[in-house]
């Protein structure tokens, strides 16, 4: 008898992330655990926003992979922050490497406990194809209280569609970029007004495609 075919999730899906994510965890923690302490930008940009959003205010780190060193690194500016992942080994990781800071298995697509003082989403929206940004937005939105604080970091592109790992995991993985207008545009749809929007260009290390910073607040 024939083995039952195994099922692949539709590319982009919630299950595809928690099946890539899980298989590369290892590899990406090996990668990033370090990289905040040489993107003096970034740094930056997070420090401003846990100013905005101020001492002991709620927050979440969406998709927080598996360093959780964005969480650490707000929770260590006096924010009350919550580490988010789709991906349970993630998670398992992040609580390893980060033991003094909090993070749960949730979908950033569709999050729950609000309201919130705000929310950081740093490099994690490439994993869901581009139609889904109105309606991720929107959740945020519906979390976070007016006039709380949103951050978002991308890599600048037109990408949409399955590719390659950019990083050598050897897997396949859904990879979406967006332009600054595309994040502004879906921002002001979800109930958001921009308060600033950068571009910088990608450090030696990095891939090689710009970065997008869209500061934002709950209207």
């Amino acid at each position: 008898m024939a083995d039952a075919p195994v099922s692949v999730p539709a590319p982009g899906s919630s299950a595809d992330v928690v099946r890539t994510w899980d298989a590369r965890a290892e590899h990406y923690l090996q990668l990033f655990r370090y990289e905040l302490e040489a993107k003096p930008y970034d740094l930056e940009v997070l420090r401003a926003f846990a100013e905005r959003v101020g001492a002991g205010g709620r927050v979440y780190d969406a998709g927080c992979g598996p360093c959780g060193h964005v969480t650490a690194l707000l929770a260590a500016h006096g924010l009350d922050a919550l580490g988010i992942d789709l991906s349970p080994r993630c998670v398992a990781l992040a609580r390893r490497e980060q033991p003094g800071c909090r993070f749960a298995v949730m979908d950033q697509r569709a999050v729950t406990g609000g309201p919130l003082d705000g929310l950081v989403t740093y490099y994690s929206l490439h994993d869901q194809p581009k139609r889904l940004l109105p309606d991720t937005l929107a959740s945020w939105a519906a979390a976070i209280r007016p006039g709380g604080q949103l951050l978002i970091v991308a890599k600048e592109g037109v990408g949409d569609g399955i590719i390659a790992d950019p990083l050598g995991s050897e897997l396949r993985v859904y990879w979406a970029e967006f332009t600054a207008y595309e994040l502004r545009r879906a921002a002001h749809g979800a109930g958001f007004g921009t308060d600033d929007c950068t571009v910088r260009e990608a450090y030696e290390d990095e891939i090689p495609a710009r970065r997008v910073y869209l500061a934002a607040t709950r209207r």
